[in-house]
């Protein structure tokens, strides 16, 4: 009722859309406030408005009752529209390059699906933040969640033809502790970087240099202007390798692989809108990317 007198605008409309009485309708309104201790509308002879208090309830409301519809549809075994919003976190370099023309295709699909979306290169706890989903690139998470794994890509030391002209080209691993390495704040060891020789061997350099940041484009950029050494993911090195700007470095040295997971809390109903999205990053993904490559 709260939700349809929002909607409508009135007591009056709501009140007919649910075949009650304006009265009935009214009392009921009340009788939530006074559960939650609360004012939700603002009441006045011509109009009513949203509290602060109620904006924020009827945004939850709005959520939960497409999740009840989602429910119902697929107990009754109907055919399920996705409907309502998803709350998603991902990388910032990922999320722009990658996900914002997949978020646009499902858009144009499932005109009732709206997105949330959260850019930002820190880990965020799925349950604590309320996301309904999160992609991930490394390790998945805890045991409280689900991940379905995307595709894998793999971190590429690489630095600018200036810097390599000025500072010589690192041969081993182990040489580029005489370089200015910059160094990632979400990276699992920040001043450790770790690489494969053919034999499968691990082979291991401890870095440090004149820059560190949460941020892997800003990492990137400035290396491509000649001031340091990165170690970031292909895709975010691909286009200033491809462009000349970054020269990929120790190719004899494999890091290994990161995989790229969709990841959501294990205890929470996993609703349509969210099933079919990560379905169709799995679908989407599957063939069409090679993020290993810079």
């Amino acid at each position: 009722m709260f939700s349809q007198v929002v909607e409508l605008g009135s007591f009056s409309k709501a009140a007919s859309h649910l075949g009650l009485s304006p009265t009935a309708t009214s009392r009921h309104v009340a009788e939530l406030e006074s559960h939650l201790q609360t004012r939700l509308l603002n009441r006045t002879t011509r109009r009513i408005s949203l509290t602060e208090s109620g904006r924020a309830f009827y945004e939850r409301c709005v959520q939960l009752l497409a999740d009840l519809e989602e429910a119902e549809q697929e107990a009754s075994r109907a055919a399920v529209v996705p409907r309502g919003t998803i709350k998603l976190t991902s990388a910032v370099n990922f999320g722009v390059r990658h996900l914002a023309s997949a978020i646009a295709d499902f858009l144009a699909a499932h005109a009732e699906v709206r997105f949330d979306v959260s850019l930002s290169d820190r880990i965020v706890d799925l349950v604590e933040e309320g996301f309904d989903l999160g992609i991930r690139i490394g390790a998945a998470g805890s045991e409280h969640i689900v991940a379905r794994k995307l595709g894998e890509t793999r971190l590429v030391p690489c630095a600018s033809p200036e810097y390599l002209a000025r500072r010589g080209t690192p041969r081993a691993p182990e040489e580029l502790e005489r370089h200015n390495c910059f160094t990632y704040e979400y990276a699992t060891a920040k001043n450790l970087w770790r690489f494969r020789d053919s034999a499968g061997g691990e082979r291991t350099a401890r870095v440090s240099g004149s820059l560190h940041t949460n941020n892997g484009e800003l990492l990137a950029e400035v290396a491509a202007r000649g001031s340091g050494i990165v170690f970031e993911p292909a895709f975010v090195v691909g286009p200033d390798v491809r462009a000349g700007r970054l020269v990929p470095l120790l190719q004899d040295y494999v890091p290994a692989p990161l995989p790229i997971y969709a990841v959501y809390p294990s205890r929470k109903h996993l609703s349509a809108k969210v099933r079919l999205f990560v379905d169709f990053l799995v679908a989407r993904f599957a063939d069409a990317q090679d993020w290993s490559a810079p």
